[in-house]
């Protein structure tokens, strides 16, 4: 499996190209099924996300091009959940000037401030709640008045 998840780790999120589909925790297995056959099982971060279609056709590419068929698999249920996110893929998002939630947070934490990607600051306002993808809502900084984008828990 480290050989597939190597390749996977190869392929941008569509949405936000800063982290990849196993970063961000959607790829749920990865396994050889005959000598060059794998099976790929992805969860959605929303069911309507666009993205899907795209992570499919990428995934299916990418390992055409490395000599095995790829059967991808979409599974709903476990529903994904930002706690799948890894620390990397967090800090990548930061970095990249969105604010990802806090592992173990949850929409009943929809007070708790949201921290300031760009000065750091925890005095800010959600703007939207619903931002420039389904995952994410829009917020501003009350000090450096700079608009970020916000990734949902859920």
């Amino acid at each position: 499996m480290n050989h597939l998840l190597e390749l996977l780790s190869q392929i941008p999120d569509p949405e936000i190209p800063v982290i990849n589909i196993v970063e961000l925790g959607i790829v749920r297995d990865a396994k050889m099924i005959s000598e060059n056959e794998a099976e790929i099982v992805i969860t959605p971060t929303y069911s309507a996300c666009p993205a899907m279609f795209n992570i499919e056709e990428d995934i299916i590419k990418l390992f055409r091009e490395n000599g095995i068929s790829a059967k991808v698999i979409t599974k709903i249920s476990p529903v994904w959940t930002t706690d799948w996110m890894n620390d990397e893929a967090r800090e990548k998002l930061r970095d990249y000037g969105i604010t990802p939630p806090e592992k173990g947070a949850n929409e009943n934490h929809l007070n708790v401030p949201k921290k300031c990607p760009r000065c750091g600051s925890e005095n800010t306002r959600e703007i939207s709640r619903f931002g420039s993808t389904l995952c994410k809502a829009t917020y501003q900084c009350n000090n450096c008045l700079e608009p970020f984008d916000y990734f949902k828990c859920h």
